[in-house]
């Protein structure tokens, strides 16, 4: 079904984490930021699903414990080392910075943090036009 849209597909078994009622699914833990830049809660990352990443020459930059709870890992690319993030999670605002991330922080405390999803799940693209290769 999907072989004239990409060239790979990689399976990610997810962590059971908090049972089978839990909404979770793989941006709860990795979000990209540029094409070789992805952001990553480290516990619970699939050491296979790392080791893929890091073989593709992809660097990550791992969200501190502290600030996974506050969503600091659901981040929304919004162009090639430039995104958006709830508020309230200096630490990932200062490891992207570090790595020449333009950061951009909404207040979403209250939506994001009571509705359980971040930027990633604010968002519904109708038309994504692909990236050149």
């Amino acid at each position: 079904m999907l072989a004239a849209c990409i060239e790979e597909l990689i399976v990610v078994p997810l962590p059971h984490w908090r049972g089978p009622n839990d909404v979770f699914h793989l941006m709860s833990m990795v979000s990209p930021i540029d094409r070789d830049l992805f952001l990553v809660y480290a516990p619970l990352l699939p050491i296979p699903f790392r080791e893929a990443l890091l073989a593709r020459g992809i660097e990550l930059i791992e969200v501190p414990e502290g600030e996974f709870a506050t969503l600091g890992c659901n981040v929304l690319a919004l162009a090639p080392r430039c995104c958006v993030m709830v508020a309230g999670n200096p630490e990932t605002r200062t490891r992207l910075r570090r790595a020449g991330v333009e950061v951009r922080e909404f207040g979403g405390r209250e939506i994001c943090l009571k509705g359980g999803g971040g930027p990633t799940c604010l968002t519904r693209p109708l038309v994504r036009s692909p990236v050149p290769r």
